[in-house]
């Protein structure tokens, strides 16, 4: 991952929020966040299948963006999903001008004391389609079909001209869909505000455009449609927009952590029930160090020590940005011999004896205070090994920092005490193999540092983070449970997790004897359950790794060119909330 790779994750990171802040704005729904480029509304996700209104925030410019956001928004105030999925035509095609239609009629809805909006939507729609006529999709028969229909149902409902770019060039389609299309066009204008009456007339052209396609699929045989290489480039184009259930790509920056649907997930009636565990008999809970030499763990710390020394970073300073974002005034004692404030009754016999003396009052005083634990959960599963003295040192950077404003902090990392299963897969097998096993192998919870213990005592022990044996697969979900519930022992009042992971969930066995997407279900319920109930605080560091499809609050960081004091800003925002900054410009 390049250094302007995690730029673009940074850019899209802030277009993403500041989106979000919009549509919640809009729409008074607070629950509407994205995770993974995608919309949520809480942990259910927001479909968005009108093609003008895909964009990439890595990519594309803060106009488009917003536009996609205004668009989003009148789509939620604006129609009836329940009644819209039971009207969707189940043909591909069909269902795609269906669902462009829907779109371009809440757009047409935008309130008149917003014009910035439907200036927006007008000028991404026009982006839209300069850029799907520049692609060469157009010249292809379905292509130029399937474009004219959009231009002129656009044109209808919002009373504009079509796109002069193109006006000339779709003429001739234009003109042969007249007579097909005449009633229904003029139908979805009277009907923009009844979306079950204009849904009639949505269908109809739908369907009329899923015929003609139909029939000139039907009309190419093989050795014509090999010579027609347009209409090859057309049909590989329109998949992108045909394929409704895809997911946000993103290869060209940071990768975003992939996820899917669990069938185990999807099938039961609770998230927390699908989730089984075979067997406990196996699981440890160990102090870190003792799995190490104390001549090695010395050599470890050494080596640790000098690449801290290397970075250079200003603690000092780390430690004043943490105070800013994390300490809260608290009561102190009080400040004597103040000019105004509480009368101070010790001083009354001053006040007579020198009736012009006013330094005769008390105030309360207030000093900075972190009531605040931090806990790092490091994900400790062997892809982790190429990355973990970068990390260590991150951590060991901030721990000393965050301890510096009074914070406690603890270190704890996960893996597994065998690849593949281990002795739980042995033992799952020898019984037959019985079916939905759940969890199939022996999870291994690690304490580098507790709580209770200081830096200075614990410094040996953080390095034990450098054995590399210590790294074997990862069961995330359960581990982020263990965390919290240490966390939520403690007496503060803030407690904050910040998982620290370069990949998603991964055991073999447990994948094997499940499905795919097990564990990443399992993740993804335990962070959500634990965000509604409020009392910890979960952050995402991903290590090359976007993770906002697990953690609402995420940053995707580059360690392999060193850690520069940048990077602990973006941790410090990170921590109080506030990593997306304003963002200017467009793309």
């Amino acid at each position: 991952m390049t250094h302007s790779a995690q730029q673009k994750a940074r850019r899209q990171q802030k277009v993403e929020e500041l989106c979000a802040a919009t549509l919640r704005a809009l729409t008074g729904r607070p629950a509407l966040h994205y995770r993974g480029r995608r919309l949520y509304a809480g942990e259910r996700l927001v479909t968005q299948h009108a093609p003008h209104l895909r964009v990439d925030p890595g990519e594309d410019g803060f106009t488009d963006c917003r536009a996609a956001a205004d668009g989003a928004a009148l789509r939620l105030l604006y129609s009836d999903a329940g009644l819209h999925a039971r009207l969707c035509p189940a043909d591909p095609v069909e269902r795609l001008v269906f669902e462009l239609l829907e779109q371009l009629r809440v757009e047409t809805l935008a309130p008149a004391d917003m014009p910035g909006m439907a200036r927006n939507l007008h000028d991404r729609f026009h982006s839209w389609s300069r850029a799907f006529y520049r692609s060469g999709l157009t010249e292809g028969s379905v292509g130029i079909l399937l474009y004219t229909v959009a231009q002129m149902c656009w044109s209808r409902l919002t009373a504009r001209p079509v796109l002069e770019d193109t006006e000339d060039y779709i003429e001739s389609t234009r003109m042969g869909l007249v007579s097909a299309l005449g009633s229904a066009l003029s139908g979805i204008r009277r009907h923009r505000h009844e979306q079950h009456a204009f849904a009639r007339h949505a269908l109809a052209i739908a369907r009329v455009v899923g015929e003609r396609v139909r029939a000139e699929r039907a009309a190419q045989d093989d050795e014509s449609a090999k010579k027609d290489d347009k209409h090859v480039d057309a049909q590989a184009g329109f998949a992108l927009l045909l394929d409704f259930d895809d997911v946000a790509d993103g290869s060209d920056g940071i990768a975003a952590a992939t996820t899917g649907v669990s069938k185990a997930f999807a099938d039961a009636d609770l998230a927390a029930l699908a989730y089984r565990v075979y067997t406990t008999r196996f699981d440890t809970e160990v102090v870190a160090a003792t799995l190490v030499r104390r001549a090695l763990l010395r050599e470890y710390r050494e080596r640790l020590d000098r690449r801290v020394a290397e970075q250079g970073v200003n603690l000092s300073r780390l430690a004043r940005q943490l105070a800013a974002v994390l300490a809260r005034p608290a009561p102190d004692g009080w400040r004597f011999g103040e000019e105004e404030g509480h009368i101070d009754g010790r001083r009354l016999a001053q006040l007579i004896s020198s009736p012009a003396e006013r330094r005769v009052f008390r105030q309360e005083r207030y000093v900075p205070q972190a009531d605040c634990a931090a806990s790092f959960l490091v994900d400790c599963s062997g892809s982790m090994k190429t990355h973990i003295e970068p990390v260590a040192v991150l951590l060991d950077v901030l721990m000393r920092a965050l301890e510096t404003i009074g914070v406690a902090t603890e270190l704890l990392g996960f893996t597994t005490g065998a690849w593949n299963g281990g002795r739980a897969y042995r033992d799952w097998m020898s019984r037959g193999r019985p079916p939905h096993p759940g969890r199939l192998n022996e999870v291994c919870h690690m304490v580098f540092k507790d709580a209770d213990r200081p830096w200075r005592r614990a410094r040996s022990d953080i390095a034990a983070l450098l054995k590399a044996d210590l790294f074997r697969e990862g069961i995330d979900g359960e581990a982020v449970d263990w965390a919290c519930n240490r966390l939520l022992a403690r007496s503060e009042a803030r407690r904050i997790l910040i998982v620290v992971s370069d990949g998603c969930p991964s055991d073999g066995a447990t994948g094997l004897a499940n499905d795919p997407f097990y564990l990443d279900n399992h993740l993804k319920e335990v962070v959500a359950r634990r965000e509604r109930e409020g009392a910890v605080e979960i952050l995402g560091l991903g290590v090359g790794l976007d993770l906002s499809p697990f953690y609402r609050r995420s940053l995707a960081t580059d360690m392999t060119q060193g850690l520069e004091n940048t990077l602990f800003t973006e941790i410090v925002q990170l921590i109080g909330g506030t990593q997306f900054l304003p963002f200017q410009g467009g793309g």
